[in-house]
């Protein structure tokens, strides 16, 4: 894994995330191979406690954490407050439509939202959700956009940046599709969609 993970920053992605989830098939352990600063490492979390993901931090100087559970304002308030040098992305996921009211509570104690597909596991679901759902977003806090993307989305991708609910679409979030096995990125459809992406 370590191999695939530098050549996956070669490539220059703006953030690479790394899963300290037991369940998931991409559960990151072990050595981190050295990557450039210029990519931000990202902790993905699924309820875990604000200790694990403290010492984790350390460990592997992740400068953000994605909060992919049932993490509370208050959790992430508290974790602001333990590690204040750790950016927060709560993941919100959405299927058809989506109750945004639930993100004022959010507001003042993470830094990003996350958009995913809801599914039967926290992300990693392979499909994308009705981004129309966005039209409707209220806040001016910037988002990623994940879920289900892949090079067959890239036109989609491209028509969604035009419009207004882009406004705030800081990050595109890729996984599945671009994997060869669980946690092994195919390097080609990779390279092919950052170019598509980056020259139009």
């Amino acid at each position: 894994m370590n191999k695939n993970t530098l050549e996956v920053a070669i490539l220059k992605p703006d953030y690479l995330g790394f899963i300290f989830w037991e369940p998931s098939k991409r559960y990151f352990e072990g050595d981190m191979p050295h990557i450039p600063h210029s990519v931000k490492k990202v902790g993905v979390f699924v309820d875990a406690s604000i200790a694990e993901i403290k010492s984790l931090t350390k460990k592997y100087g992740l400068l953000l954490a994605q909060l992919h559970g049932k993490e509370s304002p208050a959790f992430c308030d508290e974790l602001k407050k333990q590690v204040p040098q750790l950016k927060i992305i709560k993941v919100f996921s959405i299927k058809d439509n989506f109750d945004f009211s639930q993100l004022r509570h959010f507001e003042d104690v993470c830094d990003y939202y996350l958009f995913d597909t809801k599914g039967k596991l926290p992300g990693g679901n392979g499909y994308t959700f009705n981004w129309a759902v966005l039209k409707k977003y209220p806040s001016t806090k910037p988002y990623f956009l994940s879920g289900g993307i892949g090079l067959e989305e890239t036109e989609t991708i491209l028509e969604f940046s035009k419009r207004p609910e882009s406004k705030y679409c800081q990050v595109i979030d890729v996984n599945s599709k671009f994997e060869d096995a669980p946690g092994l990125k195919n390097i080609e459809k990779l390279s092919e969609f950052k170019k598509l992406i980056t020259d139009n």
